[in-house]
């Protein structure tokens, strides 16, 4: 705790030595309602303090104003609740940029846009990291100068938006001006002279007919590589590649309305093109004969990513309607080069097609809302929802999975060809209620029936109740669902692992495939869980809001990727099926219960200093525990356990157990100055071998603009300005050989591989 306080008052003293306008804090509610929420409620005109379940609104000045030029590690170091660990060494984890809420799951996250469920990865994480075994939504597919604010929903929501949302709702609201515009040039790199990256981006709007819109934004990104690998000790020299990945990035993103009469037709969409590469585990000289020296196999993913919406809404009757058609699409192929494919020999190529995979998702929605005059603040809205999924995989070159395969990544080779599609279909009511003035009461029923496992009814419940002004008790009760994804249920493909410091072939089979089901693969179910959130609100008065809630989440039956199932008796039913082309086998499997519980706290301020200078201040803080109720044994193979340690830690203690965050932000005329704090807790892992605790680390940034025209701001910022790391691994022990004690930690660091960065950044607003 003394270390909190000392962090806090860093950043609440250095703002205090110059002055400038409020541009990079949260907003904070009054009695104007500031920041209306649409997240969490169908009743308009609610701001979040109002709110019967705790939301978070993140302003686009929050996002920019921490320098960061991806929407990930902005929210991460931002939110309490929220975090992303970047992945240094994988490339399905690295590449594609999911967050987790509550330290659950990325994929137990519902990400909305403007309301709509967005569309998940084609690409499965099925590497050693944070959401190993999920395919969540990638937030780096959504150029961040296009987006207003966020609004976050800590609380499960399953009862009114549906499947996924266990651990709350991010709700992504795009720009939507009818005029003026912004840009943006933003470049960094990190004190060790590596990770050069650049930004530019602008956003614009234009009227479109009679009170019509249409807003633009375009983003173009880069950045080399970062490594922070040990010098391997084996050859006296550094072989391995961990840290960001080289990467490029272009994105579009338009938002339009146009009233028609009564009613009003409106769009929205994204298009992104994602180019990155990471290298995979060093192969040591002799193991290939086209590499005397050994070789770095690089894996490049090249994604396409495009969501878009357009629906019609308007009111007849006092009743608001909205019929939408929503479209997600993204695509991922993989190619893997100077490599080798070890049964080939001299022959092999050292580039190759790795395959790729494909998602698509179109959803229909309707929704039917009428406010209760009689009971003011009241709502009531009934509605329903089609959603049909497919996903696809594409096999890679012969050559790449021949054999031994292509080393670092051999690329996709189902036993059976990938191309599987599901109905899924729902119908809800909604109702909002208020008896009286202090007390707001809420429900919530959905029914959601999928065509490959079946239905499944939700329920939430929410109460508010203020006996005294600006003080408030909250509280909800409900129960939610994860479908099992099309990922999970169809993935399929024959790679290289380490295990036991050795490379073999291990094959990622769906649990239909008749090897997984021989060696304890079964149908996969929905996740199932139970929530609860209890808490109270202080404020606005004069500025100022404090909120502190409890929750308690249950969940059975969660979704996880076994362990690589290998040894004799695997041996055994492998050669009596005549399969050669692998060694090992996992697959998913629901063996898991789980409890996570936590309480969380949020505190905003904002007000005058004096004459042209204010300040704002925004804190929070979360505590998280997760705990393992439950590890079912294999069926089959009881003494094969389906998940060993370090899985087990990723679903409960890789994430940090507490984080604080707070923004202080102080200005005077043209002049401003930040300073932000992220101090994250402790966390568990297995990174190599020995199961460790770590201390999460505290960062410190430091900013200061000035507006050297009017509306034309440069900005200088140092990131990490103490240039904190993570903790090392404590103990590689017999895996040295293998590595040469190459890994500095482990994937699960919150706080990053970089240390100290610099950014220098010219934003300009007509």
């Amino acid at each position: 705790m003394h270390r909190i306080l000392f962090l806090a008052g860093t950043a609440l003293a250095a703002p205090a030595v110059y002055a400038q306008p409020v541009s990079h804090a949260q907003p904070v509610s009054d009695e104007g309602g500031v920041d209306i929420i649409v997240t969490g409620t169908r009743t308009t005109g609610r701001s979040a303090t109002q709110s019967s379940a705790p939301v978070d609104v993140v302003s686009a000045e929050a996002i920019a104003g921490t320098g960061y030029n991806d929407l990930n590690r902005a929210l991460n170091f931002l939110q309490p609740s929220v975090n992303f660990a970047r992945a240094a060494t994988t490339a399905s984890a690295a590449n594609t940029r999911p967050i987790t809420l509550r330290g659950l799951s990325p994929d137990q996250t519902l990400v909305l846009v403007n309301g709509k469920r967005r569309h998940a990865n084609a690409v499965l994480n099925v590497n050693n990291s944070i959401g190993r075994g999920s395919a969540g939504v990638d937030l780096d597919t959504i150029p961040q100068n296009a987006i207003a604010r966020i609004e976050i929903l800590r609380d499960g929501a399953a009862a009114q938006y549906g499947s996924d949302a266990i651990a709350g709702v991010v709700n992504i609201i795009l720009k939507s001006n009818a005029e003026g515009g912004s840009a943006e040039l933003l470049g960094g790199i990190t004190e060790e002279g590596d990770g050069l990256n650049g930004l530019a981006s602008a956003s614009a709007g234009f009227p479109l007919g009679a009170g019509g819109h249409v807003t633009l934004s375009v983003l173009a990104r880069g950045q080399e590589a970062t490594n922070r690998a040990f010098v391997d000790q084996r050859f006296d020299r550094v072989t391995y590649r961990i840290g960001d990945p080289e990467s490029r990035l272009a994105s579009l993103a338009f938002d339009a309305a146009l009233p028609l009469g009564a009613a009003e037709l409106y769009s929205f969409g994204t298009l992104t093109r994602k180019i990155s590469n990471n290298g995979a585990g060093f192969r040591v000289p002799g193991y290939s004969p086209l590499y005397p020296e050994g070789f770095l196999p690089i894996i490049e993913p090249r994604i396409w990513d495009v969501g878009g919406t357009i629906g019609l809404r308007g009111e007849v009757a006092g009743i608001r309607a909205d019929l939408s058609q929503s479209y997600g699409y993204n695509k991922a192929d993989f190619s893997v080069h100077d490599t080798a494919n070890v049964s080939l020999g001299l022959d092999s190529p050292t580039r190759f097609d790795s395959g790729g995979v494909t998602y698509r998702q179109y959803v229909t929605d309707l929704l039917l809302s009428r406010p209760l005059a009689l009971l003011a603040g009241g709502n009531v809205a009934v509605g329903g929802q089609y959603r049909h999924e497919s996903y696809s995989i594409r096999n890679g070159d012969p050559a790449a999975y021949f054999g031994l395969g292509a080393d670092g990544f051999a690329g996709f080779n189902p036993r059976n060809p990938t191309d599987a599609g599901r109905n899924a279909y729902a119908g809800f009511l909604d109702v909002e209620l208020r008896p009286v003035q202090p007390l707001l009461l809420g429900g919530a029923i959905r029914h959601d029936h999928y065509d490959d496992f079946g239905g499944k009814t939700t329920w939430r419940l929410t109460a508010r109740l203020e006996p005294v002004k600006g003080l408030a008790i909250r509280g909800t009760i409900g129960t939610g669902f994860k479908a099992p994804s099309l990922q999970q249920q169809y993935y399929s493909a024959v790679q290289g692992a380490l295990s036991g410091g050795n490379l073999v072939s291990v094959a990622t089979l769906p649990v239909s495939d008749p090897i997984a089901r021989a060696v304890g693969g079964a149908d996969l179910k929905p996740e199932r869980s139970r929530n609860a959130t209890v808490g109270f609100v202080v404020g606005p008065v004069e500025g100022f809001s404090f909120a502190a809630d409890y929750f308690h989440i249950r969940i059975r039956d969660r979704i996880a990727l076994t362990e690589q199932l290998g040894g004799a008796a695997v041996t055994a039913i492998l050669a009596r099926a005549g399969v050669t082309g692998f060694s090992q086998v996992r697959f998913f499997t629901n063996a898991v219960d789980t409890t996570t519980q936590g309480l969380e706290l949020t505190a905003n301020w904002s007000g005058s200093l004096g004459p042209d200078t204010r300040l704002s201040v925004n804190a929070g803080y979360g505590w998280f525990k997760n705990r393992l109720d439950t590890l079912r044994p294999n069926p089959v193979l009881p003494s094969l356990p389906l998940l060993a340690t370090r899985s087990i830690l990723f679903l409960t203690q890789a994430q940090p157990s507490n984080k604080f965050t707070l923004q202080s932000t102080l200005t005077h005329r043209r002049l401003e100055l930040q300073a932000n704090v992220t101090a994250f807790g402790p966390y568990t892992a297995a990174p190599i071998a020995a199961t460790q605790t770590f201390g999460g680390g505290e960062s410190i940034d430091l900013s200061v603009g000035y507006a050297i025209l009017d509306g034309v701001r440069l900005t200088g910022g140092v990131q990490n300005i103490f240039d904190a790391r993570p903790d090392t691994v404590a103990d590689q022990g017999r895996f040295i050989s293998a590595t040469g004690g190459s890994f500095p930690t482990g994937e699960e660091t919150p706080l990053g591989l970089n240390g100290r960065s610099y950014y220098l950044r010219l934003s300009a607003r007509f």
